[in-house]
């Protein structure tokens, strides 16, 4: 079954509040996935922290097998 674009952009919004989030279908299959995140809570931290926070948020989905790959790219708000 393939992921739930809206439902994964909502588990990093409630992860990283405040955060502006985009989640889009790289293939078409559903899981392999890409994620666009600018949070104000990636202050001072690492590229690699910033991306294990959002990697975090979906780890349920993960888990479950319903995405297999996610690759992430952050940044700050403004």
């Amino acid at each position: 079954m393939p992921a739930d674009l809206a439902e994964l952009e909502g588990m990093i919004e409630a992860a990283l509040p405040g955060a502006e989030v985009e989640v889009i279908d790289e293939t078409g299959t559903g899981d392999h996935l890409r994620a666009t995140v600018s949070a104000p809570q990636f202050d001072g931290l690492s590229r690699i922290d910033q991306h294990r926070l959002v990697k975090a948020a979906v780890k349920e989905r993960f888990d479950d097998g319903t995405i297999h790959a996610l690759s992430v790219k952050t940044s700050l708000p403004g």
